[in-house]
């Protein structure tokens, strides 16, 4: 790309520089080879470059910040306030501007989500009153028959699941009776049991008091005099009587 080599002066020297121009060609930009050139004219340039940072600052009264590295790594700087004041300042105003563009980046973005969620959420309605057979004078008929064609599939799977809903508590009950059957079975078990056992006790106790009865009762012959014996044994026996009666 070829740029005019002129120099913008004041409007005192604009027609002078004009009438130069006109008289001189225009000159390649594109790296200079040869390294002494390169470096006379990177001095030129760079002065002249100050030059234009300083009358920029003092004509427009306008914050002005030039850092120039050479090409061996020279530092050269121009600034009518200070450089490193300035490069803060382009930080917050670049911070601030990016800023900017962030929040009006989001405003959009959240403009447009609520515009959908609007749009669906008035579908949703729209639907849900033409299920309850609302606001459907406008419907043409192949809407009807879709909407039709989804109360039937709809109302299909509300009776597969009431109708799985009723099995479920048919099933639950089923097994809660044979639970409770076999609990009453056991309870019936346990009370049978414990009356053979008190009938056990009872007819132990009765043959026990009646065998001590038993042993208590003395046969009425047992006590009668016994007439078998002959006089003589009944004297022998009266004298053995007598006899113990003095011993004591």
């Amino acid at each position: 790309m070829e740029f005019p080599n002129f120099h913008h002066n004041q409007s005192s020297e604009g027609s002078s520089s004009l009438r130069k121009l006109a008289g001189r060609g225009k000159i390649e930009i594109k790296r200079i080879e040869n390294t002494t050139n390169r470096q006379v004219t990177f001095c030129k340039r760079r002065n002249g470059l100050l030059k234009k940072a300083y009358e920029l600052s003092v004509l427009c009264d306008a914050e002005v910040a030039l850092v120039v590295f050479s090409s061996r790594g020279r530092l050269y700087e121009y600034a009518n306030n200070s450089v490193r004041s300035t490069i803060e300042r382009y930080k917050k105003a670049s911070a601030d501007s990016s800023n900017t563009g962030t929040v009006e980046t989001n405003t959009q973005f959240y403009q447009q989500e609520a515009s959908k969620l609007g749009k669906q959420i008035r579908e949703m309605q729209n639907a849900n009153r033409h299920i309850q057979g609302e606001a459907i004078g406008n419907l043409t008929v192949k809407e009807l028959k879709n909407l039709e064609s989804r109360l039937e599939k709809g109302l299909s799977r509300v009776r597969s699941k009431k109708n799985d809903l009723l099995f479920a508590d048919i099933e639950f009950m089923q097994k809660r009776e044979m639970e409770l059957q076999n609990a009453n079975m056991y309870l019936r078990a346990k009370i049978a049991e414990c009356e053979r056992q008190q009938t056990s006790t009872v007819a132990g106790e009765t043959i026990y008091e009646t065998q001590q009865s038993n042993r208590n009762f003395l046969p009425v012959n047992l006590l009668e005099p016994d007439n078998s014996y002959t006089s003589q044994d009944q004297t022998a026996l009266q004298l053995v009587i007598n006899h113990a009666a003095l011993n004591l």
